[in-house]
């Protein structure tokens, strides 16, 4: 009779996070719910976002990810809704980046947007980082495919 092996689990990476002096303490990152995807970062600051102005939002971590990995910051759906957007989505936090971690949030509509303290201003995950080798030569089509930018349809 063969063994039978049980399904393999990813251990968790982990991340090495460190308060940064003079901001806000705020919770680390943190999954909102057991299904989610990313952890969840908050403002370690009050900003008000303006219209076609990019605002670097404090989180006060820095945060160090494991060997043979990087960090990478996205928006949350729900502020995107109220017009808050993250102006360089996805964000890449290198491994050998070692300041604070910062969201830039820029706001759609006329007026103002404020955020608190505390608010979930991005979402984080770990990545793998597998190395690449580019090297010159010809680019094969796969398919019949061409376009790109929307053209698949809508």
């Amino acid at each position: 009779m063969g063994r039978r092996q049980s399904p393999r689990v990813a251990r968790p990476g982990r991340i090495v996070v460190e308060h940064v002096d003079g901001a806000a303490r705020v919770p680390l990152p943190a999954r909102a719910t057991d299904g989610s995807a990313c952890f969840d970062l908050r403002a370690a600051e009050a900003v008000t976002l303006t219209a076609g102005r990019v605002t670097l939002v404090r989180t006060g971590l820095k945060m160090r990810a494991p060997r043979g990995t990087f960090l990478e910051v996205r928006p949350r759906s729900g502020l995107s809704t109220k017009g808050v957007l993250m102006a360089n989505a996805p964000g890449t936090i290198d491994r050998d980046y070692a300041g604070e971690v910062k969201v830039p949030l820029t706001y759609l509509f006329p007026g103002s947007y404020a955020i608190e303290v505390g608010d979930r201003i991005g979402q984080i995950r770990l990545v793998a980082d597998r190395p690449a080798v580019f090297r010159p030569g010809a680019v094969q089509p796969l398919g019949t495919r061409r376009g790109g930018f929307g053209s698949t349809g809508r």
